[in-house]
């Protein structure tokens, strides 16, 4: 079934290449940034005054985007353990495709439900749309918003997801958010750090610590000017390379993000409402935001690793399935 798939995936793929190209060469070059034409699929309407609560006072940053893909149903079947949000970019079909046959799988578990989610904005490029439309038909495992993909906007795709376990998935026990050059240790992830024969955790927040401050060197990629963040020092947050949080939090991040100024650095912004609303969090050393050699037994005692690139995803999930009597 797994090759079924990947044969019509890699068929759409190529279909929707030749559609690229043809319409690269043939359509008027223009700056201009129209309506959507993708078929946009009928969801569920958000209530206003549902899961996430009334909010009395108005919105200083109210996140008012329409979904134009969303799969409102993934957790009516049943209540899944964990939800895996991973930021990622169109043009990324081949990291989503590995994470799907490796460590994003959400069978890979008989007794514990996981449920997996890539999260994007809307492209410049109808075509790149399109074709995110078509892959989320076959997959069903994509969420889009009516904003601008971006770096700047990383951050209102981070709350997207933080809406979405709020609306939809209430009853998780665990988020895990994530991005697409990541490679994660799933055993040790949900059998050692989250367990879930234990009580679940409320509150919860944990990933690779950060204790900094902003950058104001205009030339640099996480340049914070003085005007949007005038404080010396960050509060402490969490690499937006993978961190983990019981579901509780995500209806508490996203409600105090309509009242929080938006930062575009979504880390240093997810750290900013935690302090808002008392929540500390935990620093644990299995997650790294940074390339680390490739060893088994070392890949072994990590949650997360970056930089990743699809090809090595494939080749670090078969020697974890495939050599687990291999000792270290």
């Amino acid at each position: 079934m797994p090759s079924k798939v990947s044969c019509l995936y890699l068929l759409t793929v190529v279909c929707w290449a030749s559609a690229l190209w043809y319409l690269s060469v043939t359509r008027p070059s223009s700056s201009y940034v129209g309506q959507l034409s993708i078929p946009v699929r009928q969801t569920g309407k958000q209530p206003k005054n549902g899961t996430l609560g009334n909010i009395r006072t108005r919105s200083l940053n109210p996140h008012d985007f329409d979904y134009l893909i969303n799969e409102d149903r993934k957790c009516e079947a049943e209540v899944p353990f964990l939800v895996i949000l991973i930021s990622t970019t169109h043009k990324e079909f081949d990291a989503r495709q590995a994470i799907r046959e490796t460590w994003g799988d959400e069978s890979t578990f008989a007794d514990v439900r996981v449920v997996t989610l890539f999260l994007l904005g809307r492209n410049a490029d109808a075509v790149l749309n399109q074709m995110v439309e078509q892959e989320s038909q076959i997959f069903h495992d994509m969420v889009v918003e009516d904003f601008v993909d971006s770096y700047h906007n990383l951050t209102l795709k981070t709350m997207m997801g933080m809406r979405w376990v709020a609306t939809f998935c209430p009853k998780a026990q665990y988020v895990l958010k994530t991005d697409s050059d990541i490679f994660v240790n799933m055993e040790n992830l949900i059998y050692n750090l989250l367990k879930p024969a234990t009580k679940p955790r409320r509150r919860y927040f944990t990933g690779y610590v950060i204790n900094g401050g902003p950058i104001r060197d205009m030339r640099s990629k996480w340049y914070m000017p003085r005007d949007l963040y005038p404080d010396s020092k960050y509060p402490p947050f969490c690499s937006g390379t993978g961190y983990v949080f019981s579901a509780d939090v995500a209806e508490l991040i996203y409600n105090t993000s309509l009242h929080t100024r938006l930062l575009h650095l979504e880390d240093v912004y997810v750290g900013v409402c935690l302090r808002k609303l008392g929540i500390h969090p935990f620093q644990n050393s299995g997650f790294n935001h940074w390339k680390m050699a490739y060893s088994l037994c070392r890949y072994r005692r990590i949650v997360t690793v970056h930089q990743i690139s699809p090809e090595e995803m494939h080749r670090i999930w078969n020697d974890m399935t495939s050599k687990k009597q291999l000792k270290c």
